[in-house]
């Protein structure tokens, strides 16, 4: 899908060609003279058009109106969750009579977060996976201009958007491909292929690498499965190579029957997601790809499927991590830690300025925020904060949960260092003191994913959560480190990354 920022009035836009005609109508008096202007105003005085934002009023063929099609949508106050709503209503309205080109224009000054929430809604709305469809049907819309009353002031804005977009789309599409068509050397592949975009790089890793390295943890999950595990490691260089970089972590499980901890058979088709995770961290690559901002980030992915053979990991089995802490495998499918904690060793050798870890880690999470809000969980303040920050400002929102040392309690146990589950109470928290064990040595968080990552029912899909999150967290990093540079009196010596082999 193309997008295009264009400078326009509702009047403009009327005589704009297109197959929908969008106004977006926020609370704020209308004072333009146009027929549309006029006819929105009276609409809503008539209360044809309430000020609740995705409230819709359709015109069909309206006087002097290019477009056949007219959608007046209500966006209140013109804050991003009042924009996200009114535009999926309108959008998901206007895909009924499969538009190919559709003009989105604002009635009423609207700033940069008000521009890339209506860009990432019009794509969400839109979005139609058919990759393992015979007769594929497309989203039918292929263009999309946006009107402001600036187009130069919010460019920045738009363009940082559509490249989230791309990456969003990226992790939808992974997320969403059965497990027969998204295994751990797929997603490798994937991942090799980000590196033709500008300063990206990947390394995949194998079985043998990962012996070496002693995962013996994510070596432990992998092997019942006849599908051989891969360590991704992408590296983004946007920043001088001084520069501590950022480390995202995804769990990438790209089928989890629970081993020998069997899952219930209802739903289990949907343990293909469990790799979202890994499919955020792809994502997320992706629109750094394009944007470009000045940071270095590295991508780490533990890819694997967690499956039966008469070599599957067993309860009461115990492991040895890649810290060297002694692991007893109380419950097979608590297997997203038993890989995490191998990967947040790992993630030492590069001196990250921050390590954010990203799993579809637990049912608890699920429980406790259903699916509007990832779970949060940090060790360190400022990076909470700014994570917590990032939400808001992409609408794809978090909540932080608590940490307290009394939570690890539960882990204990007589033949290990640690168990690797707790009991049911508080189980997102368990989980995530869990992976604390492994996260010592710099600033961490966790997102839990498992409530926002996708959806099930009738709109059965992956969400490509947390992207939105992730990229707004990296630009704004990328934008504060730039604006306070650092005292060229001061050198720091240059960090040199471990090999990985």
């Amino acid at each position: 899908m193309d997008f295009q920022l264009k400078t326009l009035t509702v009047a403009q836009a009327a005589a704009e060609k297109s197959d929908v005609l969008i106004v977006l109508v926020g609370s704020a008096a209308l004072t333009g003279k146009d027929p549309l202007s006029v006819l929105a105003a009276s609409a809503r005085k008539a209360g044809d058009l309430p000020d609740k934002a995705g409230k819709l009023l359709p015109l069909y063929h309206p006087e002097d109106v290019v477009a056949s099609r007219v959608v007046l949508a209500a966006i209140g106050d013109g804050k991003p969750a009042a924009v996200r709503s009114g535009v999926i209503a309108a959008i998901t309205a206007a895909k009924a009579q499969a538009p190919k080109r559709v003009v989105v224009v604002f009635a009423q000054p609207a700033d940069a977060a008000a521009v890339a929430c209506a860009v990432a809604a019009t794509a969400d709305a839109s979005y139609v996976y058919t990759t393992t469809k015979s007769k594929a049907e497309p989203r039918s819309i292929r263009n999309v201009t946006l009107g402001v009353a600036d187009a130069a002031a919010l460019t920045a804005a738009f363009k940082e958007a559509c490249a989230t977009v791309q990456g969003i789309e990226l992790a939808k599409e992974w997320g969403n491909r059965p497990a027969n068509h998204a295994t751990p050397t797929l997603l490798g592949e994937a991942a090799k292929g980000l590196a033709k975009l500008p300063n990206i790089k990947c390394e995949v890793l194998g079985p043998k690498e990962v012996e070496k390295l002693g995962m013996g943890s994510f070596a432990a999950v992998a092997q019942g499965s006849a599908e051989p595990l891969r360590f991704i490691v992408l590296r983004y260089h946007g920043a001088p190579k001084d520069q501590a970089p950022v480390v995202l972590v995804g769990k990438g499980i790209t089928f989890d029957t629970g081993g020998v901890s069997l899952k219930p058979a209802a739903e289990m088709d949907e343990m293909k997601f469990d790799m979202c995770g890994a499919a955020s961290v792809l994502g997320t690559f992706r629109a750094l790809g394009d944007i470009q901002p000045a940071i270095n980030v590295v991508g780490l992915i533990p890819a694997c499927e967690n499956m039966n053979d008469g070599r599957a990991l067993k309860p009461g089995d115990v492991v040895t991590s890649m810290s060297g802490q002694t692991i007893e495998v109380l419950n097979t499918d608590a297997e997203g830690r038993l890989v995490l904690c191998d990967a947040l060793t790992y993630a030492k050798r590069f001196d990250p300025a921050a390590v954010i870890d990203i799993a579809t880690l637990t049912g608890a999470c699920v429980v406790a925020l259903g699916g509007v809000r990832s779970g949060l969980f940090s060790s360190d303040e400022p990076l909470a904060a700014a994570l917590e920050k990032a939400g808001e400002a992409s609408q794809d929102r978090c909540w932080r949960l608590p940490l307290d040392d009394e939570y690890a309690e539960g882990l204990k146990t007589n033949f290990a260092d640690v168990a690797n589950i707790a009991g049911r109470a508080g189980g997102a928290i368990t989980a995530a003191k869990f992976l604390q064990r492994f996260a010592g040595d710099f600033a961490w968080a966790h997102l839990d994913i498992a409530g926002t990552a996708w959806k099930s029912g009738a709109a059965k899909g992956s969400t490509g959560r947390p992207v939105g999150l992730l990229v707004s967290y990296l630009t704004t990093r990328a934008a504060s480190a730039e604006a306070v540079p650092q005292a060229k009196a001061v050198k720091t010596p240059a960090r040199k990354a471990r090999s990985a082999k």
